[in-house]
């Protein structure tokens, strides 16, 4: 596989249901020599954090230390093709143990787990590579930019198309003009993590292979419920553990307009949507945010639109920007003074003006391997792209979507300064989540 070539997709459809992936990694890995070594500990050793190391220790440099694991089956799994590694149930056992071995991690676990794992090792003076969204509440986001800023240390968060040609060919025809200066944008995905059922009032046994209590975590006890309800996917369904459509897709498609606008942080956000249960995230949803203008926009302010689920831009602005071309299941339509721009996920951009398809010079940007990047930057060769100071924002802004839905109707003003709502003071309880009692974590609790 090209790193031009690189996908989530392709990933998750090279992996098997159990999240292990086709190709075993111990044909994958390569050695280095002891004195280039960057030793390595993945939180997570299936589903998306399988995904992850099997690119991250393709690189020459790195040796896979530990994992941790809270499903054994998927721990025996990942031991089978890796023998020489140590597995731990226990994140935070497997820090206090190895800490001082390691010079890099990856965090691929449910979103709830992302912050607190991510700070306990930047912490311990640990570069972080942590999957999106960066954090499941935006306190979170924004702690973990500050303190990897105060550190010096390298980061990077998993929006791995960041790193794809597609992307980085579509930022910079935005940014020379391709299309004008731009005047409103459209994103969408036509993925549904959301249930409007209410949570089943049952208690089942709690597998053998899986330990309840670390997948909890950082949140409140619970009982088990079997199913596949929370584990292994279903939890970005749930309010306390995933963060919805938006959360699980949005820091991958508002990333190329993020980039290519160099938006910060929004001053409104409105649901035109269904709120949530009490327990899980809603569908189809439509939240329209405010940017301030930047050198790329036009006019005081700029206008995003998120829609989800079987919600899609409006038919009307459909037709009048993209003509008879089909808007892709996912992706975004950027509207500019002289024509239009789809960036679909995952492919190149499609220029039109007067709703037409038009064929023009592509600029020529090479793709990179987003892993190997992160790798190389903590070895001083290289810079992330997605460093935390970006990617930190970009997840605010995701999440700030996240709890307009809890507020139909509602024209939420933000302060991003001081991280609250102006106008709605009870929306201001779900920026910041308190964690359960023994799994405190400097700095964030």
């Amino acid at each position: 596989m090209s790193h031009a070539s690189i996908s989530r997709r392709s990933f998750l459809k090279a992996a098997a249901a159990a999240g292990v992936l086709g190709s075993p990694l111990l044909s994958r890995r390569t050695q280095a020599a002891p004195s280039d070594v960057i030793r390595h500990a993945s939180f997570g050793g299936g589903g998306m954090a399988k995904a992850d190391l099997s690119q991250i220790i393709t690189h020459p440099r790195v040796k896979l230390v530990c994992v941790a694991e809270v499903d054994s089956d998927r721990a025996a799994a990942l031991k089978k093709e890796l023998p020489d590694i140590r597995v731990y149930s226990d994140w935070r056992k497997m820090l206090d143990e190895e800490a001082g071995n390691l010079d890099t991690v990856n965090v691929s676990t449910p979103d709830h787990m992302h912050a607190p794992m991510a700070m306990s090792c930047l912490n311990r003076g640990l570069h972080v590579y942590c999957q999106k969204p960066l954090t499941h509440d935006i306190y979170e986001s924004r702690r973990l930019a500050e303190v990897a800023r105060e550190k010096g240390l390298v980061t990077q968060m998993g929006i791995q198309i960041h790193s794809h040609e597609a992307y980085k060919t579509a930022v910079a025809m935005v940014q020379q003009g391709t299309i004008g200066k731009i005047r409103e944008i459209h994103t969408w995905s036509d993925k549904k993590w959301s249930d409007p059922n209410p949570r089943p009032e049952k208690s089942d046994p709690v597998p053998e292979n899986l330990d309840w209590n670390q997948w909890l975590g950082v949140c409140a006890e619970r009982p088990f419920i079997g199913g596949g309800y929370y584990h292994p996917g279903n939890w970005r369904k749930r309010l306390d553990f995933g963060t919805g459509t938006f959360g699980d897709m949005g820091c991958h498609i508002l990333d190329p307009v993020f980039s290519a606008l160099k938006l910060t942080a929004p001053v409104s956000i409105r649901s035109e949507g269904s709120a949530p249960n009490q327990w899980n995230w809603s569908q189809d949803a439509i939240v329209k945010f405010v940017f301030p203008a930047t050198e790329f926009t036009a006019g005081p302010t700029v206008a995003l639109t998120w829609y989800d689920g079987d919600r899609k831009p409006p038919v009307e602005v459909a037709k009048q920007h993209a003509g008879e071309t089909s808007l892709p299941g996912q992706g975004s339509l950027l509207i500019g003074e002289s024509g239009s721009l789809i960036i679909p996920h995952i492919a190149m951009p499609i220029v039109l003006r007067d709703a037409k398809v038009v064929q023009v010079d592509f600029p020529q940007v090479p793709g990179k391997n987003h892993w190997h990047e992160f790798i190389d930057a903590a070895a001083g060769t290289d810079k992330t792209s997605t460093y935390f100071d970006y990617a930190g924002p970009l997840t605010e802004a995701v999440l700030l979507g996240g709890i307009a839905t809890r507020y139909p109707k509602t024209t939420l003003e933000w302060d991003a300064v001081n991280l609250k709502f102006k106008n709605m003071p009870e929306a201001n309880a779900f920026v910041r989540k308190d964690y359960r009692a023994g799994w405190e974590v400097e700095g964030l609790s």
